[in-house]
């Protein structure tokens, strides 16, 4: 992340500059002299419309954006990434001091391109062209359940109602709004489902609405799995919906959510380019213990024909703690980030601008857990496991699926950190690969949440949400907690607070929000469906 200060300043210093109406015009005329009436022949007025929801549900460009939005929050916490420069003499989001600037954008990005625009399609097509509004709805949900399992409560339903401007919605709430929107969005596919006039505006299926009925199942099966602690009777309700459903969920790996852009993958730029990214030490004591041949899928060596990549080993993949201050005897953040930027980066066949936002490997493992909880139609909990990480394995194009779901001996390893050996720290986990057929549900949900976490890389949003509702996969806490005691160090932290944005211009919604919290408004307090409870 290069200058983020000056970044973060530039945009409060433009935030706080003051702009005629006649300058907002001039940023509202269209540079070609486009009309709208010309816009409306080729229904580019709606198709446009879509390209901003998709490559924002995470914001591909700038990429500091995306940086902002979600790696140096998510990425970390979920035990994927963490950054080898500890930002901000490493007072940052990773060592839980949390930077309000930056957390403005988990906020403002999905609000502005997700929300705003899915608002816009509605109005322009909900009546004559549904199945138009009908994709915008699953878009909304798969934007914004995300915002949700952030924060928690949302501004959702009463987006764009003038009369309601700014209040918010309890996360229950907001859950049970998007399980009904996905209920309009299905009817509504389900009446029309030949009909192709999304085929030119699609970044994922190419205007196949069979497969966007799937993608609303396969989500709500993630939202129903989510709520099956604080909501057992709700969750099974929408888990069997989801999962009697005619069309079906994801079952190919064809049918993963994917968007695919023409710009840069926002991750390429973080890792290779500035160098601001590593591999998490919690990835490495998974995938190493386990012996998993899809590390060197997700990841590779900066310099493997070095023959002196201080401090690293030729042929290894290495991590690197998350949480790191400002170790004694650096002179500086870009000293110690030279010491740790030889660890493991991403492979460049994951960080493409083929965006994955839910892969099918992720819905055998939903239908695992729901086989575990008893839900109708969910099948057999081993059969889903073992068909979740044989999917995974396909996807990647990576070798040996059999014998690694039949190992019962490997797990997660120890780490060791070569740089400073202070930060080396004892495996969690005992957990092996291989289904227990009689194990406990507890057993093998640590089993199916572990390699449900492996097969969603590299999006950490979803696996941090896991990891705080069921506690797995086991991740290591943070070298360095400074948030003064609010976040607790073996729990790790929860939630991001309400930002800047909120408390400033919508303070009374913010006032409401927090009311509905359960909580103060700080990093410790749990979310709705964050029991802390017991998973069975």
């Amino acid at each position: 992340m290069k200058n983020i200060s000056k970044i973060v300043a530039c945009f409060l210093a433009l935030g706080l500059a003051t702009t005629s109406c006649s300058d907002i015009e001039q940023f509202n005329e269209n540079d070609r002299n486009i009309t709208q009436e010309q816009l409306e022949v080729d229904f580019q007025h709606v198709g446009s419309l879509y390209q901003p929801i998709f490559e924002s549900i995470y914001q591909y460009s700038p990429a500091w954006s995306y940086q902002l939005q979600q790696n140096l929050n998510a990425d970390v916490y979920s035990g994927y990434l963490t950054n080898p420069r500890p930002f901000v003499s490493g007072a940052n989001n990773t060592t839980y001091s949390l930077v309000s600037g930056w957390n403005n954008f988990i906020w403002s990005v999905p609000y502005d391109f997700v929300l705003d625009n899915a608002k816009q399609i509605r109005d322009l097509t909900e009546t004559d062209f549904p199945t138009l509004n009908a994709v915008a709805l699953i878009l909304k949900v798969e934007g914004m359940h995300r915002v949700a399992d952030v924060f928690g409560p949302i501004v959702y339903t009463s987006f764009g109602d003038l009369a309601n401007a700014g209040v918010y919605d309890s996360q229950e709430e907001a859950y049970n709004a998007f399980f009904a929107d996905l209920d309009v969005a299905v009817a509504t596919l389900m009446a029309d489902i030949d009909n192709g006039r999304f085929t030119e505006f699609d970044l994922s299926y190419g205007g196949n609405y069979t497969n966007w009925v799937k993608l609303a199942n396969s989500l709500r099966l993630r939202l129903a799995i989510r709520i099956s602690k604080v909501n057992p009777t709700k969750a099974k309700t929408e888990g069997e919906k989801a999962l009697s459903q005619s069309l079906g969920l994801m079952e190919t790996n064809a049918d993963g959510f994917f968007v695919n852009s023409s710009l840069d993958h926002p991750l390429s730029v973080i890792d290779n380019s500035w160098g601001d990214i590593r591999m998490n030490a919690s990835m490495e004591s998974i995938l190493i213990g386990y012996d998993d041949s899809r590390a060197d899928a997700f990841f590779q060596e900066v310099n493997p024909n070095d023959p002196d990549p201080t401090p690293i080993v030729p042929g290894e993949l290495r991590g690197v703690r998350g949480g790191l201050p400002l170790l004694p005897g650096y002179a500086g953040e870009l000293d110690q980030k030279a010491d740790y930027i030889n660890f493991a980066v991403i492979n460049d066949d994951i960080h493409t601008s083929r965006v994955q936002l839910m892969a099918t490997a992720e819905v055998y493992f939903l239908k695992a857990e729901a086989a575990l909880r008893g839900w109708t139609g969910a099948g057999n909990a081993q059969a889903n496991y073992e068909l979740g990480i044989s999917t995974s394995f396909e996807q990647h194009g990576a070798a040996g699926a059999g014998a690694y779901m039949a190992d019962n001996t490997s797990t997660p390893a120890d780490y060791v950190d070569p740089v400073n050996a202070s930060n080396s720290v004892a495996a969690l986990s005992n957990i092996t690969v291989a289904w227990n057929a009689g194990g406990t549900n507890e057993e093998n949900l640590e089993r199916i949440i572990t390699q449900k976490w492996i097969a969603m890389f590299p999006e950490g949003q979803e696996a941090w949400s896991e990891f705080r509702r069921t506690g797995y996969p086991k991740i290591f806490p943070v070298v360095s907690n400074q948030s003064g005691g609010v976040v607790d160090t073996d729990i790790q932290i929860r939630r991001i607070p309400f930002v800047d944005s909120e408390l400033s211009t919508n303070p009374n919604g913010v006032a409401g929000a927090v009311t509905q919290l359960g909580g103060a408004d700080n990093a410790g307090t749990r979310l709705w469906w964050d029991t802390g409870g017991p998973n069975f």
